[in-house]
C-alpha cells in the first residue's frame, strides 16, 4: 500500500475546502458573537432585577407579634 502512488486528487478539492472553511469560521464567529451579546444582556437583566427587588433585603412582616405584659 505505501509503494503505491498515492490516488489523484480532484481538481476542486482544495477550493471546496476553503469555501466551506471560511464559512465555517464565519458561522463560528457569529455564534461567539451571538452568545457574548446574550450572555452580557443576561447580566445587565439580572443586575437590573437585584438592583429593584433586593431580594437579600429582608420581607416585611405581615403580621404583628403578640403584645405580651399589658
Amino acid at each position: 500500500m505505501l509503494e503505491q502512488a498515492p490516488p489523484p486528487v480532484p481538481p476542486g478539492l482544495y477550493a471546496d475546502a476553503v469555501r466551506r472553511g471560511g464559512r465555517l469560521l464565519r458561522r463560528r464567529a457569529l455564534a461567539l458573537r451571538l452568545f457574548w451579546l446574550l450572555a452580557g444582556a443576561a447580566t445587565v437583566a439580572l443586575t437590573v432585577w437585584a438592583l429593584t427587588t433586593r431580594p437579600w433585603a429582608e420581607p416585611p412582616s405581615v403580621t404583628t407579634p403578640p403584645l405580651t405584659g399589658w
